[in-house]
């Protein structure tokens, strides 16, 4: 008889209490990385590939509900439960900014360009915080009609998507008017949201279904019924061919995402999964628990490409760096000839 190949995955130890949100950063030059958030206070990166434990984030004195890192993983931010937002110094674990909110904060964002954070939380409102500008007051929202769950950002940062934790559907506001445009039904309060990487679908999960949505007209796309009540769902990034979901049934479940049916079932945690999610190439996908574990599972040969796809991706991200830095030190130069033409001038 043929033995089921059991899935072997990279287990992360670390946190004390459960494990309830986890960010990858798009490959960069260094690779890319995994950062996580725990009721234990005390938020953790780690090598994205290798689950390698890098440092711990201190100062916290409340469970952190939500993390995130900037588009060049040089930055992360993480919401707590002791009613702040706190921006680090991903390189040195160095608090960089507190910005004091009136209630506990559940979710925070990077904007694409990197210069804007958004949280949402108890307090019901939607704050955009300027961290070129941190000591300036936030741009607020449109009150949010419930306790914000999660948030995230759309369309080059001109939307932004929020759920609530007491009732069923995810907005969408347009930032410059501050207003509702959008709102997508769900039977059930949403408990994850995820925009895929390449901006066309929103992946949400609402206990017993997954949706995708049309990132760009909103139209539901795909929605399948859940073999258990899960908490998160999250798509492969590469081919868009499968996604992840976990939740009470401590199992991480793999689905086809053109049919539904379930491809793979990982075991091995001890308590309901709270969070799942990709990482950037789509050769892995990790996991977070009640246990307080983070469980990094390969995502095997179906359907991804051939090994030596991170290195190009690295390169991809060093040329696309240079190429920006290249772009500002011209810019620069033009600046300073036209300083000098114009000294000439006069």
């Amino acid at each position: 008889m043929e033995k089921k190949k059991v899935t072997v995955p990279l287990v992360c130890h670390g946190h004390s209490r459960p494990v309830v949100d986890l960010f990858y950063s798009p490959v960069t030059p260094d690779g890319f990385f995994l950062i996580s958030a725990s009721k234990d206070a005390s938020p953790m990166l780690r090598n994205g590939e290798t689950g390698d434990w890098i440092g711990t984030f201190e100062g916290h004195k409340g469970a952190v509900w939500s993390c995130c890192l900037d588009a060049n993983a040089l930055r992360a931010a993480t919401a707590s439960a002791d009613f702040s937002t706190k921006v680090w110094d991903a390189l040195t674990g160095d608090e960089l900014h507190s910005f004091e909110h009136k209630h506990i904060v559940r979710a925070c964002a990077f904007s694409e360009d990197t210069h804007l954070l958004l949280t949402g939380g108890a307090e019901k409102i939607l704050r955009i915080y300027d961290l070129n500008r941190p000591d300036a007051p936030p741009k607020e929202v449109d009150k949010s009609p419930g306790s914000v769950r999660s948030v995230a950002w759309l369309h080059s940062d001109q939307t932004i998507l929020s759920s609530c934790t007491d009732m069923g559907g995810v907005r969408l506001w347009d930032v410059r008017t501050g207003n509702i445009v959008q709102t997508l039904d769900t039977k059930s309060p949403m408990t994850s949201a995820e925009v895929s990487q390449d901006g066309r679908y929103i992946t949400t999960a609402d206990g017993s279904t997954v949706k995708f949505w049309d990132a760009n007209h909103y139209g539901l796309v795909k929605s399948y019924d859940m073999p258990c009540n899960v908490e998160s769902a999250s798509l492969e990034p590469k081919f868009g061919n499968k996604f992840v979901a976990g939740g009470e049934d401590l199992w991480v479940h793999v689905f086809d995402f053109h049919t539904g049916n379930e491809i793979a079932c990982n075991k091995g945690h001890h308590g309901p999964v709270h969070c799942v999610r990709f990482s950037p190439g789509g050769e892995s996908y990790a996991s977070g628990s009640e246990d307080g574990t983070i469980r990094i599972w390969q995502t095997g040969s179906e359907g991804l490409s051939p090994n030596g796809s991170l290195e190009k991706e690295k390169a991809n991200a060093e040329e696309d760096i240079s190429r920006r830095i290249e772009g500002f030190h011209i810019a620069e130069e033009a600046k300073s000839k036209g300083k000098e033409e114009a000294g000439e001038e006069l």
